[in-house]
């Protein structure tokens, strides 16, 4: 069936308003901000400008539902049912949720039906269905004493997300904290609030309890004020490195909350000289610095190629980078959306203009006309990068591909390892041997081997170095963010 996803587009209505302790409400101070279709350049909506004060209301709102146990103290078999619930209306709502993320974001809407109407009801179900199979342990102890080690929901939780993936990042938080028995306040991205502010009355629908799920819009200073907070007790925050050093400095200055930190990048997509150029791993390389327009923290724009197949891949690569259509994200045909705003697609110009400035060889694409309707970045193809140019080593956060020639393993190693970030890498090798020397060599989080892939939602994700905390989202580990450890330790005697 083919799926008219402008005429839903049409039909689509827009809340913008904070979601706080079951309803939603205007900013205190009645301050509201324009809500831009980075597609078009046009106001989609106006959404509520929460401030400090919100915030307030939001955790007093959270910490009321968590202290009463109406969620916190329930049976594990009772979330159960409610998540489940709550996934089940989410599959019902996809198509619409999608559309909607895709007008907020630019996102392909192939993308935003994968994760919004697919990923995001299974992260429901999945933390739904492991909750009742967490156990506590029994100590070994003398006879006289019994010594029960048990998990409890840590409390008041905030969610800080990104605008790439807002709605699934979201979920990514609010999934594992729900199930753990925590109440939940997510703080979306001032550029894609709306899905999350949709959502958050579905959960309601779903039997979650007033109070227990708040989402609050507005910039940075919500930000702070969650981190500031003295009654939150744990941000988990997806986002930019500077951005997440702060959330550490926000910490220390206030309760000395417990902070997840999942940020940026600089991954690397190594083909070795035993690798076959196949249109598969090609396709891989495509994907794994296009993917949703680069704006992603695990992409691979660094692609270090062995120089006895570098011909041949740069020869493919540059066919199927000149191939792709940028367009309109509701057009089912298209491969890359738009940025997600006119600043950021000045700074992904930047970078471009400055790979040519510093002597990297440009292949393909370039900076935008900025003539165009919506903010759209030209899909850039660079080669020659050597590994301390700027565009080898910040993140750039858009459609660029760079290639960095290397000669043996041990180079590639080198050159994959110099950055300050360690969040994920890719490895195309026939022997497996070289494939688990190099994961075990590469500082980083994730390695994929003959394949870009960041895993799934049951393995978990996050970085090391610079782009994360010893956290995790997703996988069972998830949990570890939103629970802490109880000892019991009784005596007989």
């Amino acid at each position: 069936m083919i799926i008219n996803y402008k005429k839903i587009s049409q039909n689509l209505k827009f809340e913008g308003r904070a979601f706080i302790d079951g309803k939603y409400v205007e900013a205190i101070d009645g301050e509201k901000f324009d809500n831009i279709n980075p597609a078009t350049g046009e106001v989609l909506c106006t959404v509520s400008k929460c401030n400090h004060k919100d915030v307030d209301l939001a955790v007093k709102a959270s910490r009321k539902a968590f202290n009463s146990g109406v969620w916190s103290r329930t049976s594990p078999e009772f979330r159960k049912d409610v998540l489940l619930k709550f996934a089940e209306l989410l599959r019902q709502t996809g198509e619409e949720n999608s559309v909607l993320e895709c007008l907020d974001s630019g996102k392909l809407i192939g993308d935003c039906i994968n994760e919004v109407a697919n990923d995001a009801p299974m992260h429901f179900q999945w933390y739904g269905e492991l909750i009742d199979k967490v156990f506590g342990k029994v100590g070994p102890t003398d006879p006289s004493i019994t010594s029960l080690i048990i998990k409890e929901p840590i409390g008041v939780v905030a969610g800080v997300v990104p605008w790439n993936f807002p709605l699934m990042m979201a979920v990514w938080k609010m999934a594992p904290a729900l199930a753990a028995g925590c109440s939940v306040i997510i703080k979306p991205a001032e550029d894609t609030p709306l899905t999350a502010i949709k959502v958050a009355q579905i959960a309601k629908e779903a039997g979650i309890p007033d109070g227990v799920l708040n989402v609050v819009p507005g910039f940075g200073d919500v930000g702070e004020a969650l981190g500031r907070h003295n009654d939150v007790d744990a941000v988990s925050f997806t986002g930019s490195t500077e951005v997440g050093g702060l959330f550490m400095k926000y910490s220390g200055e206030s309760n000395l909350k417990t902070i997840g930190l999942e940020m940026g990048g600089k991954s690397p997509f190594i083909v070795l000289e035993d690798a076959k150029i196949t249109d598969d791993l090609i396709n891989n390389a495509i994907n794994s610095a296009f993917w949703n327009g680069g704006q992603n923290c695990s992409a691979n724009m660094r692609q270090i190629i062995h120089s006895k197949v570098k011909d041949e891949f740069l020869d493919k690569v540059s066919k199927k980078v000149k191939a792709l259509k940028v367009g309109d994200p509701l057009d089912p045909s298209s491969n890359m959306g738009s940025m997600i705003s006119k600043k950021h697609l000045a700074t992904v110009d930047g970078y471009i203009q400055k790979g040519i400035d510093e002597g990297a060889k440009l292949l393909f694409g370039g900076v935008s006309s900025g003539d165009q309707k919506g903010f759209f970045a030209k899909p850039t193809l660079f080669d020659n990068l050597k590994e301390n140019m700027t565009i080898a080593q910040e993140e750039i956060f858009g459609p660029v591909l760079g290639v960095l020639t290397i000669n043996s393993d041990e180079e590639a190693l080198k050159i994959a390892s110099n950055s300050k970030y360690g969040l994920h890498a890719s490895v195309f090798t026939q022997d497996i041997d070289r494939a688990f020397h190099m994961a075990k060599s590469l500082p980083c989080g994730t390695v994929s081997v003959n394949t870009f892939s960041e895993g799934d939602i049951k393995t978990p994700f996050g970085g090391y170095k610079q782009s994360g905390s010893l956290s995790r989202d997703q996988g069972t580990e998830a949990l570890d963010q939103y629970l802490q450890t109880k000892t019991i330790w009784i005596s007989h005697s």
